[in-house]
């Protein structure tokens, strides 16, 4: 399966326009989509995908990236001190919990609750998919946040100060949802094919499956240290017995991105303007100098599609620091957010990528959760490390050369992409076969350290709140610096957000500043 591009058709795009009631976005279709009049599942699960994908990949990128220690910031700058102090506050990311419950949730709980008045359309693959990625969103903000409402939620007005849930009741709620959401696909045959209308995989219900079961297994790895094997094993069981696999291409977000205004893929746009002017972002956010280091010392080439070489020539990065020397360390100096990940305007939001779903498998093999043992877990940690070079488009090798070192390689003649994959991956073999600790599988004598650490670089910059969520639980990649302006310790959580104490107050938990850095999820 190759990686989902999807491109909506224009038709549909003015057909969600007229629906539409604000004209900020091109996927608005309304405020309150709670009236089947205006709105139904087909207009409002567009929607709700792509503020998905736009919170995912902004937002919740950059936080990850900074506390992963992937950028940092030019000394021509005084953007972002709060990663080089860690003074979070209850302001900071507000958007991360607000935008979860007051758009994503809001539509994909009308969805699930829709009913059809005339009972002609089965709208179970919509309900399926909003469980899907609701359940997503909901691994994550227990991630980040601990306790958050869940059985109370989501009711509109019916209940605008719903309680906090315990997390790991949350956690196991939302794996047996993932569960339910799967059963629902294979269980229908007559159901409406969401076909274009889903902007991840084009009404694909088999992907759904396989996306459900990707992240069910990421919640069961990540619940490793609770002490709850049995149930873990009970739960994988029941992922085999569904038989619908893991995600083997990634899986991203995309309604018809374009380089118009308020139109372009959520992360190009981060840093990029529709005219290809640089954001002041793109100016603002540089290589770190451990990671630049990191990569360098490992003979990665993915290095120059993570970084862009600096405007003054080189690749150079920066500590996470508020006091840099002004000459030699400003944004002409330092090699900013590479062609890697920033490749067009209309460029897939990645919400999951092939690689990291090979590694989260990788993990679970070498945990024993999965079968195969090593030779299984090696297999899945290499292939995770190719996904990753094809990812960032890491250049090719000479055609020849690869066909000459494989013989049985597709030659040029005949398919010229599929030898410039092959030699692409040419490339990852050469780096992970080098005899260096946490890049060879046979030289690493953690496995899990080394699953982590290439975890780490593979979710540069797309999925990297996981790499953050990852050392938490770890403590993997290990030595990664924390900055010196800080009091030393790295933050393991994010505060409930100012307005949650406003209109919530009688539920949100009470909270400390320091419980940033106390107050670990319960996996921990």
């Amino acid at each position: 399966m190759k990686n989902i591009k999807m491109k909506k058709a224009i038709l549909s795009l003015f057909a969600l326009a007229i629906v539409s009631v604000s004209c900020d976005d091109f996927l608005d279709v309304n405020e309150n989509p709670n009236d089947p009049a205006i709105s139904t599942p087909s207009l409002t699960l567009p929607v709700a995908l792509e503020d998905f994908g736009e919170l995912n990949g902004r937002t919740m990128t950059y936080l990850g990236n900074s506390l992963v220690v992937n950028w940092a910031t030019p000394s021509n700058w005084s953007a972002n001190s709060i990663y080089s102090r860690y003074n979070f506050s209850a302001d900071d990311f507000s958007n991360i919990f607000e935008t979860s419950y007051a758009t994503i949730f809001k539509n994909l709980t009308y969805i699930e609750n829709y009913e059809d008045p005339s009972g002609a359309v089965d709208y179970s693959n919509y309900k399926a998919i909003s469980k899907i990625v609701k359940g997503f969103q909901y691994q994550l903000l227990v991630d980040l946040y601990g306790d958050v409402p869940y059985t109370e939620a989501n009711f509109r007005g019916d209940n605008a100060t719903p309680a906090y849930d315990d997390a790991e009741t949350i956690y196991k709620s939302v794996i047996e949802d993932l569960g339910a959401a799967v059963a629902l696909i294979n269980s229908t045959d007559t159901a409406e094919d969401p076909g274009t209308q889903d902007i991840i995989f084009e009404g694909h219900m088999d992907y759904w499956v396989e996306f459900a079961n990707s992240i069910r297994l990421r919640m069961l790895v990540r619940m490793s240290n609770t002490g709850q094997d049995a149930y873990i094993a009970t739960q994988i069981a029941d992922i085999n017995a569904n038989g619908g696999g893991y995600i083997h291409a990634t899986a991203g977000v995309n309604p018809g991105y374009t380089a118009n205004e308020d139109q372009q893929s959520p992360f190009y746009d981060y840093f990029v303007q529709p005219n290809g002017a640089e954001q002041n972002r793109k100016d603002f956010t540089v290589a770190s100098d451990y990671t630049l280091a990191f990569l360098t010392n490992a003979n990665d080439p993915r290095l120059e599609r993570l970084y862009e070489e600096a405007a003054n020539g080189g690749y150079k990065g920066a500590e996470q620091s508020t006091i840099l020397p002004g000459v030699g360390f400003t944004s002409a100096d330092l090699s900013k957010v590479g062609p890697g990940l920033l490749v067009s305007a209309d460029q897939d939001q990645i919400v999951m990528s092939e690689a990291e779903a090979l590694f989260v498998q990788a993990e679970a093999t070498v945990r024993g959760y999965l079968s195969g043992g090593d030779a299984a877990a090696q297999a899945l940690y290499e292939a995770a490390i190719e996904a990753s070079f094809v990812q960032l488009g890491v250049e090719p090798i000479e055609a020849v050369e690869a066909v000459e070192a494989d013989p049985t390689a597709t030659p040029p003649i005949e398919a010229v992409e599929a030898v410039e994959a092959v030699s692409v991956i040419g490339r990852a073999q050469n780096y992970y076969n080098q005899d260096i600790i946490n890049i060879s599988w046979d030289n690493s004598t953690d496995k899990i350290q080394a699953i982590m650490t290439q975890k780490w670089i593979a979710l540069n910059g797309t999925s990297s709140i996981e790499s953050w969520i990852d050392l938490t639980r770890t403590g993997f990649p290990a030595n990664l610096p924390i900055p010196a302006e800080s009091d030393g310790v790295r933050p393991v959580r994010l505060l409930y957000p100012s307005s949650e104490y406003a209109r919530n107050v009688n539920n949100v938990p009470t909270q400390a500043a320091g419980d940033v850095f106390t107050n670990a999820p319960f996996w921990k």
